[in-house]
């Protein structure tokens, strides 16, 4: 905590944020993962709650999103704070190439392309390396949950009236340290309010919709 709050000390920031979005979610799933949980064809579902969601809260142009930038959920979430005109901040919590292959490349290669557009995005993005921020992660302690603890003690150093928390959940304990459950645990320790999308109602949808398509296909052929 006290590294972190002295990487924040550290920050100039270029503006005042009238509201702060931390997103937390999961991302696409690995080729080898057993059961479904963010299947590719769930992205434009899992992309029309998020949107929902900021238009919920009201997010527009002078606010701050703040997400890792990882397949699914972080970067359908960046690319939708930017398209509302928000400050987005990347918050990795390895280098960019560990990071990339860690959580991007391996669902594919147009999440790597979609992770190099967001960061396109000069004027309004800005990438920081956790390493850099706030120096090795200590022996025995673990990246991911550092790095939810840095981005969500980064976004109430701005005033928690000010932040708004979006999460893309299954509602299952992940069985993994820094998962989005342990992010909603985080949150909800310090009295912060979480917006679920419900990625199993979302994964429903889906496959309703797949079994129409294929009911449909069997009435053609």
């Amino acid at each position: 905590m006290n590294t972190v709050e002295r990487a924040i000390r550290k920050l100039v920031p270029p503006f005042v944020p009238r509201r702060v979005f931390l997103f937390t979610g999961h991302m696409i799933d690995a080729p080898d993962r057993p059961t479904e949980r963010f299947p590719e064809d769930m992205t434009d579902f899992a992309k029309a709650a998020i949107e929902r969601a900021l238009d919920m809260f009201g997010a527009q142009e002078g606010d701050l999103a703040l997400c890792e930038g990882a397949c699914g959920g972080d970067l359908l979430f960046a690319r939708a704070a930017l398209d509302r005109k928000l400050h987005l901040q990347l918050r990795l919590p390895f280098d960019e190439p560990t990071f990339l292959r860690k959580s991007v490349s391996f669902a594919g290669p147009k999440w790597r392309d979609r992770y190099f557009d967001v960061k396109a995005q000069s004027a309004e993005t800005r990438v920081l390396i956790m390493p850099a921020e706030l120096g090795p992660t200590p022996e025995g302690h673990s990246d991911f949950e550092r790095a939810n603890l840095w981005q969500l003690y980064s976004a109430l150093a701005w005033g928690p009236q000010k932040v708004r928390v979006i999460a893309l959940w299954n509602g299952e304990a992940s069985g993994k340290c820094g998962g989005t459950d342990h992010m909603i645990r985080a949150v909800e320790a310090r009295a912060g309010q979480v917006e679920i999308i419900d990625t199993k109602r979302l994964l429903r949808e889906l496959r309703s919709q797949r079994e129409a398509a294929g009911r449909s296909s069997g009435a053609e052929g």
